[in-house]
């Protein structure tokens, strides 16, 4: 039993994460249908900057909560000024391009940070430092570690906080104004650049929060990572129902609890066999996803 309550929490833990980056693939393709490849990166680059950050602020003889704490805001702020900056250079100018150059774009800016980090930094492996301290109350726990478990609270604290500012913001309420309609949202006076502006900000910090946690949690980065996890988490948008705040979060889930029991009841070898088959097995009778909504097309 407690082997599977461990494969059960590592998968939570997993399926925490995807979630939390799926969140801004679904995000930005709920506004603008723009499948946005260089998020993973983005995800990196935010585990880089808690890195640089925390290896300061340890020489200067801060640790414990607060380092995590402020590793945490500066890699989000950081992370958040990317996506910003991304949305402007690369994706702005194409709004109205055939739908393929916005997407070879996104590849295009993936590969560029990939690069820019290796150069920046190194193609190894760095060792990165546990932020998160071990709860007292959990020394006798055996299946569940105290990072799995702040990595899951962050989660749903996250996708709550999201829902109530897209429900109850007028931020929110012109989200969902522009994903409805964009032409229309602009006869009404939303400012459209400023909410897609807005939707990048916020899906980079997300990111950059993932990025901190699991650092922390597996104690090693490099700047490989972010592709792995891109494509991962966009398994899961597109498993939930792309353009769905709680179909990215179940989808991740899924998808963690699936990589999570195909390693430890079968073979490590197989992780990625059992979560794109059982992505091709939903889609087969769910083309939409999960919690997806089929749209149809006015002719």
């Amino acid at each position: 039993m407690d082997y599977f309550l461990e494969l059960f929490f590592g998968g939570l833990t997993r399926g925490s994460i995807y979630a939390l980056i799926a969140l801004g693939y679904t995000m930005v393709y709920g506004i603008i249908e723009l499948i946005n490849f260089a998020h993973g990166e983005i995800y990196m680059i935010g585990a880089f900057t808690a890195l640089i950050v925390a290896s300061a602020l340890t020489l200067l003889g801060m640790n414990g909560w607060s380092l995590l704490i402020l590793a945490g805001i500066v890699a989000m702020v950081y992370s958040a000024a990317y996506g910003f900056t991304l949305e402007k250079i690369a994706y702005k100018p194409l709004r109205k391009a055939p739908r393929l150059s916005p997407l070879i774009s996104a590849i295009g800016m993936s590969i560029f940070l990939q690069n820019y980090v290796l150069l920046a930094q190194t193609s190894d492996f760095l060792s990165f430092p546990s932020l998160i301290e071990e709860f007292s109350f959990m020394e006798e726990v055996t299946y569940m570690r105290s990072t799995e478990l702040v990595i899951f609270v962050t989660t749903a604290l996250a996708t709550a906080l999201l829902t109530l500012y897209i429900k109850f913001t007028k931020t929110g309420k012109a989200m969902r104004a522009v994903a409805q309609d964009k032409t229309m949202a602009m006869l009404l006076g939303i400012n459209v650049n400023r909410v897609i502006s807005v939707t990048f900000i916020i899906g980079s910090a997300l990111a950059a929060v993932g990025g901190v946690l699991i650092s922390s949690h597996i104690g090693q980065i490099n700047f490989y990572i972010g592709f792995i996890a891109g494509i991962k988490a966009f398994t899961a948008a597109v498993l939930g129902g792309i353009g769905s705040i709680p179909g990215a979060v179940l989808g991740g889930m899924i998808l963690g609890w699936t990589e999570s029991f195909a390693t430890g009841y079968v073979s490590s070898d197989y992780e990625d066999v059992f979560a794109f088959g059982l992505l091709v097995f939903i889609l087969i009778f769910r083309p939409a996803g999960l919690l997806g909504k089929s749209t149809s097309q006015k002719v």
